[in-house]
């Protein structure tokens, strides 16, 4: 199902259309083996009354800290170098973010000089791009705290497929 949506971004911003609808409700109403979907298919994050946050959250928060927090500060909230992606996601849509992380973006004129590399060679960050989209979703949200979740669900049996044949 995630696999689909995924595909279907690059189609499309391989053919030259970006959407620039904001994300709708991240309510998850769909879950495939622990990773969950909103309305529009999106991925989102799941977190129970307890504070436990599903893998894929769990897994974006190492993941962003791995390979973006250097220039969009820790726990997405922005520097003086990269803007908040917490405030990002709630502006752009799933594949807008996806366009942009894998193929940067360049903005530069009198006011501002913003240049995001492209990264969509990098498996370290295109392996887990979902991850980090549902982190920032949940960050954007305050569905989860700053910092390390303190609980997590078990990492899912399609995840470790999944990783394996991503990261080779």
């Amino acid at each position: 199902m995630f696999r689909g949506i995924l595909v279907a971004g690059f189609l499309v911003l391989a053919s030259g259309v970006a959407f620039s609808e904001p994300p709708g409700d991240p309510k998850s109403v769909a879950s495939e083996d622990g990773k969950y979907a909103d309305a529009n298919g999106d991925p989102t994050y799941n977190v129970g009354p307890d504070g436990t946050v599903d893998w894929y959250t769990f897994s974006g928060y190492r993941r962003y800290h791995s390979d973006c927090h250097v220039c969009h500060g820790p726990d997405g909230l922005g520097s003086s170098y990269a803007p908040a992606l917490t405030e990002s996601v709630k502006r752009i849509s799933y594949v807008d973010f996806i366009g942009v992380v894998a193929n940067g973006r360049k903005e530069v004129n009198a006011a501002k000089q913003n240049v995001m590399p492209a990264f969509g060679t990098n498996k370290n960050v295109m392996c887990y791009l979902d991850d980090i989209y549902i982190y920032l979703r949940a960050r954007s949200t305050d569905a989860i705290g700053r910092g390390r979740p303190a609980k997590k669900a078990a990492k899912p049996a399609s995840f470790i497929e999944a990783e394996k044949a991503c990261m080779g």
